[in-house]
């Protein structure tokens, strides 16, 4: 486009508010397990697995699953890629914001 008003350029598996979320928290902590995210998010298990399936697939996260006794524990670390996505996507928010009308 002439003006660079690019709505094509948001990333779309991190734009979801849950993903948003997920990337958001995980900037900040870096690595939180399961419940934590869950908890902060106040999401489901099932809504929680989606998405993060999602962004595992995408290369931004990465799974690790343990157990603790018999418990089993569910970590959730940010990959260089997926902070370097997560910088590219509020470039281009701050970018369309900047450029909208009467700008």
């Amino acid at each position: 486009m002439m003006d660079g008003f690019d709505i094509e350029a948001i990333d779309e598996v991190i734009h979801g508010r849950i993903r948003l979320g997920v990337m958001a928290y995980l900037v900040g902590a870096g690595e939180a397990d399961f419940g934590e995210i869950r908890g902060r998010l106040q999401t489901t298990d099932g809504n929680l697995s989606v998405h993060l399936r999602k962004l595992e697939d995408a290369g931004y996260i990465e799974i690790a699953k343990s157990f603790v006794g018999r418990k089993p524990l569910t970590r959730i670390r940010l990959t260089e890629g997926g902070r370097g996505a997560y910088s590219g996507w509020l470039e281009t928010i701050s970018r369309l914001v900047d450029q909208g009308p009467g700008r």
